[in-house]
C-alpha cells in the first residue's frame, strides 16, 4: 500500500492566486479523508493564526481514513528543541503526526540558516527526538535533498541518519527546487535505499522541470512507500506533484494500492471541488480528471471510438469518475455528429442527411462559429434538420438601437417581431445595452407561451474578435452560457455585426432551453 500524503492545505495554498479560509481548509480536508488519503497536512501552526485555528478545530473532528499532520521546521540554529517556539507549536497542534523539514544541502546550511554542518545535524536529530519523546509520529522532510546529494552525497546522507537516530518514522526525499530529472531521482533513491535498507522512504517533488509526477513514480519504483503531493498539482511557483495523476498511475498502471477499494472513482469530483473552493477555473486539460482528458475531436478518432472505446483511450474514464466526450468542430466526421445526437437523445432517421449537416457545420466554422464550446447550438442545428421539427418561435424581424440623450445618458432599446403558434407578436424593451434590450424584448414576446423562460438565466457572455486587423469590420464571435438552475448549456453566434452574432447565440439559447425542458418532462412522465 502506497501512502498518499496530501499537502494541498499547505504547499497548495502557496500558489500565488490561492488563499484558503479556515472553513475552506476544513471542508477540503473532509473531502480528502473521504477519498481515503493516508495523511493530510493541515498547515504550519507556528507560522500564522489561521493554521493554528485549523488544528484547534481539526482535533475534535472524526477522521475515517487520514491522519492529520502538522508541519514545521527543525529548531533554530541557536536554540535547543525544548525552547523553540515552532517545535512548541507543533506539539500544541495535538496532531498524531508532525512533519519536520530540515536542511540536506550544505549550500543552505552555510548560506541560508548560516550554521555549521555539525550543528545542523544536531538540530535535525534533537527536533525529531523531542517530538517522538512527546508521543508524536515524525515524518522527516529532507529539504533540497537531491540538490544536496549532488553537492555532497555523504553530508546529505548524514542528515537522513540524524533523523533516523532521532526516531523519524519516514524519510521523505524532497526535490524542493523541482529541477531534478527522473533518471537522477532513480539513481539517488537507489543509493539511499542501499544505505538505509530498513528505512521507510517517501518522495516530495516540485514541478519546475515538469517532471514532478514522473519523479514521484520513479521514486516509488525504487522503493519509496510515501508520495507527497497536492490536488491538481497546486503549489508554489510551477506547483507540486499532482496527486490527481499520481494516484491513478499507481493504481491503474503500476498495480499498487493507494486508496481504499472503490474510492478512485471519487477523484474527478474532488479535483473539481478543490478548484472551486480555490476560486480557480478547473483545468480542463489535466490528465485523468480534466473535462478534456477523454474528449475526442478528430473525425478519425471518433469513428474508431464508436467501434471500440479502447482505440483512443488509455483507460476507462469511469474508473476515475470522468467520462468520454465527443467534440464537434471543423475537424469532425460523421461519427462526431452521430455521437452528439445520441448523447442528447436525438433520433436521426435513415433519411437524415448527415453529410449535408457536416458540410454546413464546417462552413459555419469557417465563417467564425465555434461549436466546440457550444454544444447546444450543435443540437439545435441537428434538430432543425429533422423532418418533424416545429420551431417554438420564428423571427420575423428585430431592431436594436443605442442613443445618448441629454440628461439621461445612454439608452438602449430593442423591438422584436416573432411568430409563435401562427400568431405574430411584436414587443419592445429597453436595457443597459442593445443585447440586454434584445434579450428582454424576446423574453417579453415568448413569456405568455413559454413561462419557463423566467428560469433561464444568462451566466456568461463572451465576445471575441476573430480578425482584429479588419478593425471595426472584423468578424465577432459571441458565446452565451445559460442555466435554468438544473442544467447549463452554451450557444454560439458569429457575424461581422455584433448584434446579429448575439442574436444567433441568444435565439439558440432560448430555443434549446425550451426543448431541453420539454424533453426532460417527457422523460420524467
Amino acid at each position: 500500500m502506497i501512502q498518499i500524503y496530501d499537502t494541498t492545505l499547505r504547499d497548495g495554498s502557496q500558489r500565488t492566486d490561492i488563499s484558503f479560509s479556515i472553513d475552506d481548509k476544513l471542508n477540503i480536508a473532509r473531502r480528502l479523508d473521504d477519498l481515503g488519503v493516508a495523511f493530510i497536512e493541515g498547515g504550519w501552526p507556528g507560522s500564522n493564526p489561521k493554521d493554528a485555528e485549523f488544528f484547534r478545530r481539526a482535533v475534535n473532528m472524526e477522521w475515517r481514513h487520514a491522519k492529520i499532520a502538522a508541519f514545521g521546521m527543525t529548531c533554530a540554529a541557536e536554540k535547543r528543541a525544548d525552547e523553540d517556539e515552532n517545535i512548541r507549536a507543533l506539539l500544541e497542534a495535538q496532531t498524531p503526526y508532525c512533519t519536520v523539514v530540515g536542511k540536506s544541502s550544505l549550500l543552505h546550511v552555510h548560506e541560508v540558516i548560516r550554521t555549521t554542518p555539525q550543528n545542523n545535524l544536531r538540530m535535525i536529530e534533537e527536533s525529531v527526538a523531542y517530538l517522538v519523546q512527546h508521543g508524536r509520529g515524525v515524518i522527516y522532510d529532507a529539504e533540497h535533498f537531491f540538490d544536496g546529494y549532488k553537492e555532497d552525497p555523504d553530508y546529505a546522507l548524514a542528515t537522513l541518519e540524524a533523523a533516523l537516530r532521532g526516531g523519524a518514522e519516514t524519510l521523505v526525499l524532497c526535490d524542493t527546487n523541482g529541477g531534478t530529472l527522473p533518471w537522477e531521482v532513480g539513481e539517488i533513491v537507489r543509493a539511499v535505499r542501499t544505505r538505509f535498507p530498513e528505512a521507510q522512504l517517501g518522495i516530495h517533488a516540485h514541478n519546475d522541470g515538469e517532471c514532478a509526477v514522473a519523479n514521484s513514480l520513479v521514486a516509488v519504483r525504487e522503493g519509496c512507500v510515501q508520495v507527497q503531493g497536492t490536488i491538481n498539482g497546486y503549489g508554489e511557483r510551477c506547483g507540486n506533484a499532482n496527486l490527481c495523476s499520481i494516484i491513478p498511475d499507481l493504481e491503474l498502471k503500476m498495480g499498487l494500492k493507494a486508496l481504499p477499494e472503490g474510492h478512485l472513482v471519487k477523484l474527478t469530483d474532488l479535483s473539481h471541488y478543490v478548484a472551486e473552493v480555490a476560486n480557480l477555473a478547473p483545468d480542463e486539460h489535466l490528465p485523468y480528471v480534466g473535462r478534456a482528458a477523454f474528449a475526442h475531436k478528430g473525425g478519425i478518432h471518433v469513428a474508431a471510438m464508436r467501434r471500440t472505446p479502447r482505440s483512443y483511450q488509455h483507460i476507462d474514464p469511469e474508473l476515475v469518475g470522468n467520462r468520454s466526450r465527443v467534440v464537434v468542430s471543423e475537424l469532425s466526421g460523421r461519427g462526431n455528429l452521430l455521437s452528439k445526437a445520441e448523447e442528447y437523445g436525438l433520433d436521426l432517421d435513415k433519411k437524415f442527411d448527415i453529410a449535408s449537416a457536416l458540410k454546413d457545420l464546417k462552413s459555419m466554422e469557417a465563417q467564425g462559429f465555434s461549436f466546440e464550446a457550444a454544444e447546444a447550438s450543435v443540437v439545435m442545428m441537428l434538430r432543425r434538420r429533422q423532418p418533424d421539427y416545429q420551431p417554438p418561435f420564428e423571427l420575423i424581424d428585430f431592431t436594436a438601437s443605442v442613443e445618448h440623450r441629454q440628461g439621461r445618458g445612454m439608452i438602449a432599446e430593442a423591438t422584436v417581431k416573432v411568430r409563435v403558434n401562427g400568431e405574430v407578436i411584436h414587443t419592445a424593451a429597453d436595457g443597459n445595452g442593445p443585447v440586454n434590450a434584445l434579450d428582454r424584448a424576446l423574453r417579453k414576446a415568448l413569456r405568455p407561451f413559454y413561462p419557463e423562460i423566467d428560469h433561464f438565466h444568462l451566466k456568461d457572455y463572451k465576445v471575441r474578435i476573430l480578425d482584429g486587423n479588419h478593425g471595426t469590420m472584423a468578424t465577432t464571435r459571441v458565446l452565451i452560457d445559460t442555466s435554468n438552475g438544473v442544467s447549463q448549456w452554451s450557444t454560439v453566434g458569429a457575424s461581422t455585426n455584433i448584434i446579429e452574432a448575439s442574436w444567433f447565440a441568444l435565439a439558440d439559447s432560448i430555443e434549446y432551453g425550451i426543448w431541453e425542458l420539454s424533453r426532460r418532462q417527457q422523460h420524467e412522465g
